[in-house]
């Protein structure tokens, strides 16, 4: 898993250019002190100060997440939530029910309209009436 982690956090770098990393410490400055943010030169230093400052880890991405959003990047979204749903097995179903970490809304990118499936239309089916 820790593997898969890295592998996330340095896909992630890769497109991550230094403008990129000028809005994502932009979007962070609320717990990110400025005198610190001028020693955060690449993605690599912002990736390890939010883990040393409990804000990412392999299994807690709701705070990057919340950040690529509101930096309208819905490419780098898509490759967390692909992480999330692979190797983390957290489906968007999952976190509906356990409000694990937000909803991100990157769905919105996926499918702007979903077609309810099979199972579902069952679901909502009400229950035989007793005879």
């Amino acid at each position: 898993m820790m593997a898969e982690y890295s592998s996330l956090l340095s896909d992630l770098s890769e497109n991550i250019t230094n403008e990129d990393l000028g809005q994502l410490k932009s979007a962070c400055k609320d717990d990110i002190p400025e005198d610190q943010s001028h020693s955060i030169t690449c993605s690599k230093d912002w990736f390890t100060y939010l883990e040393e400052h409990h804000k990412l880890a392999q299994d807690n991405l709701s705070y990057i997440e919340h950040i690529f959003e509101i930096s309208r990047r819905p490419d780098l979204l898509t490759r967390l939530i692909e992480y999330r749903t692979t190797v983390l097995k957290i489906s968007e179903d999952d976190e509906m029910d356990t409000k694990l970490t937000r909803i991100p809304s990157a769905k919105k990118y996926k499918d702007i309209i979903r077609q309810p499936s099979e199972d579902e239309i069952i679901k909502l089916a009400p229950p035989p009436k007793k005879v």
